[in-house]
């Protein structure tokens, strides 16, 4: 599955994973999931993980979890759907 790495402004490292696409909506930019895998964000894309989109320094699309990010003392949030499902309805 694929997952994302989010580069926040006070560069902590958010890992949203099994996200297929993102895309701004307003202020935030969204992650979704797809049933199928593809990069297209239509009305059956579920949302997994929002963030204000002037926080983002840089997303970064990665196939695997970084677990290199882990050993170089990175902060990483690895992402279950509960956990950003309460994010998307801040």
């Amino acid at each position: 599955m694929p997952n994302f790495e989010v580069t926040l402004t006070d560069r902590t490292i958010e890992l949203v994973a099994d996200a297929h696409a993102y895309q701004q909506e307003g202020q935030m930019t969204t992650f979704f999931r797809n049933d199928e895998p593809r990069s297209v964000v239509d009305s059956w894309s579920t949302r997994i993980f929002s963030v204000r989109t002037a926080e983002v320094l840089k997303i970064r699309r990665v196939e695997e979890a970084c677990a290199d990010l882990v050993s170089t003392g990175s902060r990483l949030s690895s992402l279950r759907p509960s956990a950003a499902l309460r994010a998307v309805e801040r």
